[in-house]
């Protein structure tokens, strides 16, 4: 079993700033990709930003230049800094982990998801 425990969600105003915090923790021998999707209502699920070992960071065109992720392979964590946040950024945000077992099994995880509201 794979868990994964986000924080850092909340209230904000427009221009302001956020982090997203996400720990992986159980038997994954090898992560191999982490990332943050975000699905506001009505909408599908969407990559917001997304790390994967031995690559640069990529980033959905609505984010670039505001939003930084950032992965400690040591402590298994990835994190997603929010700067000049808009009203349109609001939505439920959701860590992703994928990465192998011992047995060279390839599995993706999901967080519990958690709420970013920006204010206008």
């Amino acid at each position: 079993q794979v868990q994964l425990v986000e924080s850092g969600g909340g209230l904000v105003q427009a221009g302001g700033s956020l982090t997203l915090s996400c720990a992986a923790s159980g038997s994954i021998f090898s992560i191999h990709a982490m990332g943050w999707y975000r699905q506001a209502p009505g909408k599908q699920r969407e990559l917001v930003a997304g790390i994967a070992t031995g690559h640069r960071p990529d980033y959905a065109d609505a984010v670039k230049g505001r939003f930084t992720i950032s992965r400690d392979d040591a402590k298994n964590t990835v994190s997603l800094q929010m700067n000049n946040l808009k009203p349109e950024d609001t939505a439920i945000y959701y860590c992703n982990v994928g990465g192998y077992s011992s047995s060279n099994t390839y599995s993706d995880y999901w967080g519990q998801g958690t709420q970013v509201t920006v204010s206008s």
